[in-house]
């Protein structure tokens, strides 16, 4: 696990990487508080996060969650086959 995995255009804010020979997916969560889960896998995707980690898997799992005082909380997870 990786917080704050700096990837070239910015920072991931949590990554998990598997270890190697494991067929499990890399994971990239990021982390909004009053915006949306959408903007949370939008920036993953605009910043390409998912690129830093492509060659230690074949799978990648984005993960958006938002954190909503007033609408309650929102997760998108997406997955990326390079």
């Amino acid at each position: 696990m990786h917080r704050e995995l700096a990837t070239g255009k910015g920072f991931a804010d949590i990554v998990f990487i598997p270890r190697k020979n494991n067929d499990s997916p890399a994971i990239v969560v990021e982390l909004k508080h009053n915006q949306s889960a959408d903007t949370a896998i939008s920036q993953i995707k605009a910043k390409r996060y998912s690129e830093k980690i492509a060659e230690y898997t074949g799978e990648i799992i984005l993960v958006g969650i938002n954190y909503d005082e007033l609408k309650g909380h929102s997760c998108i997870i997406e997955s990326v086959i390079k």
